[in-house]
């Protein structure tokens, strides 16, 4: 498999290379940034908001923060290509969802149940559930995963052990953290820390 590289300069800027990989991306989202990629060398199928397509040598793409993604090689052929992530504030019309999504993001090791949030956004369970997704692409559950990931993601930049890095993220124990991150990020918590240190 190809090298995956992560540089950080700053807080609002984080680039990702990819080197001749073959790696797949399920589903996500990213929720305060908007990512813009260029494809070097192969083709990705990508699919964005339900709607997909190949992007091919040259061609860029654009993905705005709370839109449902997801990116996969053509075949088994591999790609390199070179993605931005810049920081930035997103739009959401209804305070109540904006909050719930703050308060998910801030605090994603909490426990919070359904009903609790139900009860905070004032609407049913039910309408809450769908109301989120429609907004932010994904259940709260969902969600709460994937910000469990991104906090696990800040944790393993700092000199801690991974499994202190589960137990602060809110995962159950190491092995839970391992499924969650390889799902969502493409690769275990160790083979991030490795491309963290290789991007330096």
């Amino acid at each position: 498999m190809g090298e995956v590289t992560y540089s950080k300069k700053n807080d609002e800027i984080e680039c990702v290379r990819y080197e001749k990989s073959l790696k797949t991306y399920l589903p996500h989202t990213h929720s305060n940034h908007l990512t813009v990629g260029y494809i070097e060398e192969g083709q990705v199928y990508i699919t964005i908001d339900g709607e997909g397509g190949i992007y091919a040598e040259g061609d860029e793409f654009r993905i705005m923060p709370n839109v449902l993604h997801d990116i996969k090689p053509v075949g088994e052929s591999p790609y390199s290509m070179v993605v931005m992530c810049i920081k930035t504030e997103a739009v959401v019309d209804d305070d109540n969802l904006k909050e719930l999504q703050d308060t998910i993001m801030e605090k994603p090791e909490n426990i919070y149940l359904i009903e609790e949030m139900a009860e905070d956004s004032q609407v049913s369970p039910y309408h809450m559930i769908r109301k989120f997704k429609k907004a932010f692409g994904l259940t709260p559950h969902q969600f709460q995963i994937q910000c469990k990931v991104r906090k696990a993601q800040k944790l393993l930049e700092t000199n801690k052990s991974i499994p202190e890095v589960a137990y602060e993220a809110g995962f159950c124990d190491q092995s839970h953290l391992d499924r969650c991150f390889q799902k969502i990020v493409g690769m275990t918590p160790s083979q991030y820390r490795d491309a963290l240190a290789n991007g330096d």
